[in-house]
């Protein structure tokens, strides 16, 4: 075990791992690219621990971390979830985050199937952490707060009343947030939140804005590498600016949404 000062973690953001032929998403990675993926971090001697885990050493001092520390979480939901990567994980030995959006739990379409109630609480029993992720997965920062309040309220209701745990974690939907939607989490009883900015979390980092770092389909084997070791590369430092701008762009939508309600 390692002290906990200074850190620097990555902190990966997945969404669906699954074949280009089964999902059109640029953000699915494939089961076979994910698994190396894995081994890689396995090879390399990182360790995994939970959002939540991070989130309580980074912003609190509780606690230490294992040497060369790695947190994977996974947005949305996706069944894939649950046939291609868990067993993955329990292959390595590693554990991970679920963020979940409530609306989707047992959604079956003609391409995407999402997890269901039977399959969230087994990988809760396997070590995986359950964290809420909205109910239908909307721009929160765009929203009234009595619309934003419900959001955040049910979805977390239901996933401690459907599967009997707490859930203290969120992710944003699409990493959006603000200071409205951050002030609401905490008076709802979150613990810490999960945006996106493409960049490691590091020690004293804002608990309600923690960071993390998009892997894609075109993520290759050399930028993986790069990301977990901390350094940076052409697409984060293009993701980051990106998002810089798309903040300017929703805080003046936000504003002028805000004016007209007044109005």
């Amino acid at each position: 075990m390692t002290a906990v000062s200074p850190l620097r973690v990555p902190v990966l953001m997945y969404h669906e791992i699954a074949d280009a032929a089964a999902t059109p998403s640029t953000l699915a990675v494939s089961p076979e690219v994910f698994a190396g993926q894995l081994a890689y971090l396995h090879d390399a001697g990182f360790n995994t621990v939970t959002a939540g885990a991070l989130s309580a050493v980074l912003a609190d001092g509780a606690g230490n971390l294992p040497e060369r520390t790695v947190v994977l979480t996974f947005d949305d939901g996706y069944g894939d979830f649950y046939s291609n990567a868990l067993p993955l994980l329990r292959k390595h030995g590693f554990t991970g985050t679920v963020f979940q959006t409530t609306d989707w739990v047992g959604k079956e379409g003609e391409a995407k199937r999402m997890l269901n109630w039977r399959e969230l609480a087994e990988a809760e029993q396997s070590g995986i952490e359950i964290g809420a992720h909205s109910c239908t997965h909307p721009q929160l920062d765009q929203l009234q707060e009595t619309q934003l309040r419900e959001e955040l309220y049910v979805s977390k209701s239901l996933l401690e009343d459907n599967l009997g745990l707490k859930v203290p974690g969120l992710a944003y939907p699409y990493g959006y947030s603000s200071a409205k939607v951050r002030r609401v989490a905490r008076e709802l009883g979150y613990e810490y939140a999960y945006a996106v900015n493409n960049a490691m979390a590091t020690s004293g980092a804002n608990k309600f804005i923690l960071p993390r770092l998009t892997v894609r389909r075109s993520t290759s084997m050399d930028e993986f590498g790069k990301m977990v070791n901390g350094q940076d590369t052409m697409v984060l430092r293009r993701d980051r600016v990106l998002t810089k701008g798309f903040t300017v762009v929703r805080r003046a939508k936000s504003a002028l949404r805000t004016v007209r309600g007044q109005a």
